[in-house]
């Protein structure tokens, strides 16, 4: 009778056993969770706990980029320039000058070309600006109506140019903006003509004017106040006559 009894306590084991085997796959992801954006959708909404699988991955030194975001000691910084130098016998290095996205502090840190570093995923979405107000954009995402406010410091110096309408591109993380960047060409009007320190015998080929944002740039001197021009965002180059 033991020997009966101790059978089928193991029949009930195996079979529990084989149960549990075959509803493994039901509870693990499958890898057609990373094969498109709609799968991996799908996936996280079926295992949330993946998300954090899927927030970054270990690159060497050598193959960041400027604009990209690594994490660091705990710490997410966005990389403002990532140079290649040689250190003679010593081998060589990344200079990287990087930007902490929770402080906005600038560092400057080396890392070994082949050494690991933990590069973040971030999302790039197009929004349109809807209006600034002091130091802040307000911007709204076409398709989901989504809308955020956005410091003008993410876009940098081409801040200055962000007007209503105008299509601007924005590098998210957890929802958060570390990034902007706007058309590279922007139709301004000249609003002043400043006069030339050179005398009135001096025609000079170019002048400083004022344009309708508040921004002062050097264009042509046969521009006149009133007429619209294409300026450079990025350096504030003059490109042509928008007419």
């Amino acid at each position: 009778m033991r020997a009966v009894e101790v059978s089928k306590r193991l029949s009930r084991a195996l079979f529990s056993l084989s149960s549990y085997s075959r509803s493994l796959p039901n509870f693990l992801p499958s890898p057609d969770c990373h094969r498109s954006s709609g799968d991996r959708d799908t996936c996280l909404l079926r295992f949330p706990w993946s998300a954090t699988q899927q927030r970054g991955v270990k690159v060497n030194a050598s193959h960041v980029r400027p604009g990209n975001v690594i994490e660091k000691s705990g710490k997410m910084y966005q990389v403002i320039d990532a140079e290649h130098k040689q250190r003679g016998r010593g081998g060589a290095m990344m200079q990287m000058e990087l930007r902490d996205i929770d402080t906005g502090n600038k560092v400057s840190l080396r890392f070994g070309t082949e050494e690991a570093v933990e590069r973040v995923f971030v999302e790039d979405k197009s929004f349109t600006c809807l209006y600034t107000e002091n130091d802040t954009a307000f911007v709204i995402e076409s398709e989901t109506f989504e809308q955020l406010e956005v410091p003008l410091d993410v876009f940098g110096k081409a801040g200055a140019y962000l007007k209503e309408g105008m299509k601007v591109w924005l590098q998210l993380y957890d929802g958060r903006a570390l990034s902007g960047s706007i058309p590279k060409r922007v139709a301004c009007t000249i609003k002043e003509i400043h006069a030339s320190t050179k005398g009135p015998t001096v025609t000079p080929r170019y002048q400083r004017v004022l344009l309708d944002n508040g921004v002062t740039v050097m264009v042509p001197s046969y521009l006149e106040i009133g007429e619209e021009i294409f300026i450079n965002p990025q350096d504030d180059s003059y490109i042509g006559r928008a007419k």
